[in-house]
């Protein structure tokens, strides 16, 4: 159903295409990480095991910007997998300012058991594209972000904390 608002063509064109792409995106996230609750994680978590299982270990900030999270946020998801033998902390020795976290054998145990599940699910989301389909879309929400990121990597340090980071 297009928007109700009552601006111009192009303002209307924009929000309907935000709430497609909005409900789309939510839809996706649900469908394609419903499986993790059956092993005990969160969105967060698995990102992050997920993301040191890739990238080797990173810090608390490197993996709030891989995951789109806050590093507020991420303290006390990295606490939970810390708690659950999943992941350990260590100072970085070239900056002690800097805690670095690190997957443990239980925590690469674990993303080994959950990824395939997880590729599975993300298949399943976009079966109903075609390959072509599938191709458009990724290039069009990376020209989308593209944009938008630009624009942001020139304002000042204080306006780019102060965006959501959940987008």
């Amino acid at each position: 159903m297009p928007t109700r608002y009552a601006g111009s063509e192009e303002e209307r064109a924009a929000l309907d295409a935000y709430i497609k792409l909005w409900r789309a995106a939510h839809a996706v996230e649900v469908g394609a990480n419903r499986h993790l609750a059956d092993h005990g994680l969160t969105i967060s978590q698995f990102g992050v095991l997920e993301a040191l299982y890739h990238l080797g270990p990173l810090s608390q900030r490197q993996l709030a910007d891989k995951i789109l999270r806050s590093s507020g946020n991420l303290t006390m998801v990295i606490d939970n997998l810390e708690r659950d033998g999943l992941v350990r902390r260590e100072r970085d020795p070239q900056d002690r300012r800097v805690m670095k976290v690190f997957l443990t054998e239980a925590g690469e145990a674990l993303v080994t058991r959950v990824l395939p599940d997880h590729v599975r699910g993300i298949r399943s989301v976009f079966s109903g594209l075609t390959p072509e389909e599938l191709g458009q879309l990724a290039a069009l929400t990376r020209k989308l972000g593209k944009g938008l990121a630009e624009p942001a990597a020139e304002a000042p340090a204080r306006v780019r904390r102060s965006r959501d980071p959940d987008l």
